[in-house]
């Protein structure tokens, strides 16, 4: 209220009240309901403020309760697990493409030697997939991972990884190394806000903080994180939409099993008709005619004798846990869709799905894995290049001319490793369709599977030749037609097929893509 509603309300708060309300009204008629400050919005009290005064006075504490939860809930491993399967999963394969195939090859050998945990990693503890899963699980949980680029001997090339957390960052520095730039959460920003350095702080090996933090140049550290507003400077954790339904949902589940435990004890009342003392039946036991029932337990097939007019009253409480299944299914339900993903990922409950509910749910929580997966890459395709170039600067790359092409060097791709899909006849025929009507190149298909298209001809040439050595006909696949050459030449076979004539290669069962004649099939 304004100063004048201020002074009417000191004097006459019902009109003033009326005041108030009149004006709620003419604001919820020529504005949005969302912007209502009826009763029912009255209790929504909101702000806009830049992304990191917003995020600045919550990241710390959403941090150490995504942290709790990383560590006690079963539900949020099974997000954490989730993103790591269908992210990093098995890994990826790098393809250089120089134009050169033998540097190809030497490239991609010594990368493979590179990303064991004794060339990568600067403490010779994780594999380079090792690292990769742990960003994933780091990003979801603290919103982020530092990793520096350090430049140490050893190993196949010197150069390897440090992975720090985000807690190392000194957000108590204030002072910028270059001037006209501002510290904001121990990161140096120029003045577009572009990332020039970092303060990291320093420890000694059993953790105790040393005075000085170090400044590291951003060009030698990469930050994974995703930014969501312009105005982000620092991370968030990507589990904070979920946070509050995730402990809510535990602490139901911890409640249901207690009343469960509580559900199967199954326990006795004994009803006692005569009083434990008096005159009259005092040799009937032991306390006043009745039976003493202290110390006793009920053991499988017990027949037990009464006391004279003692009866029995069961005790068996009655449980919640059918009354809770349909609760915990629209939990974790919505616990996956805010991040993402589908129910069966988060649950691993497939009871009721069909094969193209599943296969649906699966396409989409791929383009959720999408978004991940291109951040990812992006920093393995960083790494590459600051591999190969000390591959290069340490001689173990004889490239002359490197430098004046280092573009075209530079140039590769990543293979994912596939997984396999839930009914594999039906994606072989689908794939059969998609390469027979031009909807796929027989590249595309060997990429989706997590190999090299030449390698796959090369090999199942290698496969052709050696059969047909062996006097053994392994068919061969007609590209375009889904047949094998042994079908299209016809009982008989058909000629040798590096018989001049045809001008085959030896152990060459089928034509090239975009080919335009027939392979004959191998001799059997």
């Amino acid at each position: 209220m304004g100063w004048l509603d201020n002074m009417i309300a000191a004097v006459s708060p019902r009109h003033a009240y009326e005041r108030e309300m009149w004006r709620q009204g003419l604001e919820e008629l020529r504005g949005y309901d969302a912007a209502g400050n009826g009763r029912i919005n009255s209790g929504w009290r909101v702000t806009n403020e830049s992304a990191e005064a917003t995020d600045k006075y919550s990241r710390d504490i959403v941090r150490a309760r995504a942290r709790d939860l990383e560590r006690n809930s079963d539900i949020a491993q099974a997000v954490l697990h989730a993103y790591k399967r269908n992210v990093v999963g098995k890994g990826y394969t790098l393809r250089a493409t120089t134009g050169n195939d033998a540097l190809d090859k030497q490239i991609e050998k010594a990368w493979k030697r590179w990303c064991k945990a004794r060339n990568c990693d600067v403490t010779g503890e994780q594999s380079f997939n090792e690292i990769l899963r742990m960003m994933v699980e780091r990003k979801k949980v603290d919103g982020g991972m530092i990793v520096l680029y350090r430049h140490t001997r050893g190993g196949v090339v010197p150069f390897k990884l440090q992975c720090l957390e985000v807690d190392e960052l000194d957000k108590t520095q204030a002072a910028p190394r270059h001037q006209g730039n501002r510290v904001v959460g121990g990161i140096e920003y120029n003045q577009y806000r572009r990332p020039v350095g970092y303060w990291i702080r320093q420890y000694d090996i059993e953790g105790w903080q040393l005075a000085e933090p170090a400044y590291i140049e951003a060009k030698d550290v990469f930050f994974y994180k995703s930014k969501h507003r312009p105005s982000q400077l620092r991370e968030m954790s990507d589990m904070s939409p979920t946070i509050t339904r995730v402990r809510d949902t535990n602490e139901f589940i911890t409640a249901v099993a207690i009343k469960e435990r509580i559900a199967a004890l199954v326990g006795l009342v004994i009803k006692k008709t005569l009083p434990s003392g008096g005159t009259g039946r005092s040799s009937w036991g032991s306390k006043g005619g009745q039976v003493d029932y202290s110390g006793k337990k009920m053991t499988p097939g017990m027949i037990m004798e009464l006391g004279a007019g003692d009866d029995v009253e069961v005790v068996d409480p009655k449980g919640a846990a059918t009354d809770a299944t349909a609760f915990l299914k629209t939990q974790q339900g919505l616990i996956g869709a805010g991040q993402g993903l589908s129910y069966e990922a988060v649950s691993r409950d497939m009871n009721g799905a069909t094969y193209s509910s599943a296969r649906q749910n699966a396409l989409e929580d791929e383009n959720t894995y999408t978004e991940e997966i291109e951040l990812l890459t992006a920093f393995m395709s960083e790494v590459y290049e600051n591999f190969l170039i000390s591959g290069v600067l340490s001689g173990l790359f004889s490239v002359p001319d490197f430098w004046e092409r280092k573009e075209e060097y530079m140039d590769h791709s990543w293979v994912k490793t596939p997984k396999k899909w839930i009914d594999p006849a039906k994606e072989a025929s689908a794939d059969k369709i998609a390469l027979q009507s031009g909807q796929k190149t027989f590249q595309d298909l060997q990429a989706e599977k997590g190999k090299d298209w030449k390698e796959a001809v090369d090999e199942l040439a290698e496969v052709l030749e050696y059969g047909r050595k062996k006097g053994i006909d392994m068919g061969g696949v007609i590209f375009g037609t889904g047949t094998t050459a042994a079908q299209q030449s016809g009982p008989g076979g058909g000629k040798e097929p590096d018989d001049p004539e045809h001008g085959g290669d030896p152990g060459q069962g089928g034509e090239q893509p975009g080919g335009s004649g027939e392979q004959p099939a191998a001799d059997s």
